[in-house]
C-alpha cells in the first residue's frame, strides 16, 4: 500500500489517528507478506485478527488462508475499509473493541469444519497485556499466535530469570507457550512512525507444559502477588498480597518451604516452575508444612 497511498486514504475519508487507540499502521505489502508467512498462516487455516487498521496485513494473510475474520475498533476506518472495498471476499469485518468481544465463540465459529485457527493482532500497548493474558485461556483451541507488541512488552514476554524484565506476564507464558522472537521492525515500516521498535512474536502452546488444566487462574494470583512489589523479598510480597493466607505467616512460611523457596528470596529470582510450585502450595487443601 506505501506510506502515500496510507496518507491519501485516510484524507480521503477524513480521518485523524487516535493516540488513544496506539494506531500505527503497517504501510508495505511485503512486510505483510513477510508476517504472514512467519504466522504460519496456511491454506485451509482460518485467522482471527485482531487490528484491522487499512488492511495491509489482512490481504496478505486472505492471500493464504481460507477465512480471516479480522476485528476493527474504529468506525471511520470500518467505513473506509467497507466503502473502498479494500478487503478480499474471504474476510468478514467485524466492528468492536475485541476486549469486549467473546473470542472463545469467535475462535469456534471460526473452527467449524475442522479448521485449524491461528491469531494474528498488532496490539497498542494499553491493550496488549489483557488481550496476550485472554489468548492463554485460548490455549486449547488454537494452533498459535502472532502479535506485534512494541518492544518493550516483547523483551518482557522473553524474558529470563534475574533480569528487570522479568515479571508476571512472562512467568504466565513461560507455563503454558513457546514465544519465539520472529521479526523485529524499526519504526519506518508504520504510518506514522512510532518512537519505538515493534517485535512480532509467536505462541505456540507446550504440548506437555507444566501446568495442569484450571490452573492458570490460581497461579496467576500468586504470580501477581509476589512480582506485585518487586523490591521486597517473595514472603514479605505474598503477604501484602490478596491471597487467603496473607495474613498467616507461618502458612507462608511453610508453602515456600514446600516449594522450596527461601523466604528471603527476591520474585525475578525464582524459575517459573518454582513459583508454580509455590502456587501449588498455596492451593486450599494443600498439606501443611
Amino acid at each position: 500500500m506505501g506510506r502515500t497511498s496510507t496518507r491519501e486514504t485516510l484524507d480521503r475519508h477524513g480521518l485523524y489517528l487516535r493516540r488513544d487507540l496506539g494506531q500505527n499502521f503497517l504501510v508495505e505489502d511485503a512486510t505483510a507478506r513477510r508476517l504472514a508467512q512467519l504466522a504460519g498462516a496456511e491454506a485451509g487455516d482460518a485467522v482471527l485478527e485482531i487490528g484491522t487498521g487499512l488492511g495491509v496485513l489482512t490481504r496478505a494473510l486472505a492471500e493464504r488462508v481460507a477465512q480471516v475474520l479480522t476485528v476493527e475498533i474504529d468506525s471511520g476506518l470500518v467505513a473506509a475499509l467497507r466503502e473502498d472495498e479494500l478487503l478480499p471476499d474471504n474476510v468478514e469485518l467485524v466492528h468492536a473493541d475485541a476486549l469486549a468481544l467473546d473470542l472463545a465463540a469467535l475462535v469456534q465459529r471460526l473452527a467449524a469444519g475442522g479448521r485449524r485457527v491461528r491469531v494474528v493482532a498488532n496490539l497498542p500497548y494499553s491493550a496488549a497485556s489483557p488481550l496476550l493474558r485472554r489468548l492463554l485461556d485460548l490455549r486449547d483451541r488454537l494452533a498459535d499466535w502472532s502479535v506485534m507488541l512494541q518492544r518493550e512488552l516483547a523483551d518482557r514476554l522473553v524474558a529470563r530469570e534475574g533480569t528487570r524484565d522479568y515479571g508476571s506476564l512472562t512467568v504466565l507464558h513461560r507455563l503454558t507457550v513457546d514465544v519465539s522472537r520472529e521479526l523485529d521492525l524499526k519504526p519506518g515500516a508504520f504510518f506514522p512512525a512510532p518512537k519505538v521498535d515493534s517485535t512480532f512474536l509467536r505462541m505456540r502452546p507446550l504440548q506437555d507444559a507444566p501446568i495442569r488444566p484450571g490452573e492458570l487462574e490460581h497461579v496467576e494470583r500468586v504470580v501477581r502477588a509476589v512480582f506485585n512489589q518487586r523490591r521486597k523479598n517473595i514472603l514479605n510480597g505474598l503477604r501484602g498480597g490478596a491471597l487467603p493466607q496473607s495474613s498467616d505467616r507461618e502458612a507462608l512460611l511453610a508453602a515456600l518451604e514446600r516449594a522450596e523457596i527461601a523466604p528471603t528470596e527476591r520474585a525475578e529470582k525464582v524459575s517459573p516452575e518454582g513459583l508454580l510450585a509455590l502456587a501449588r502450595a498455596l492451593e486450599p487443601g494443600a498439606e501443611p508444612g
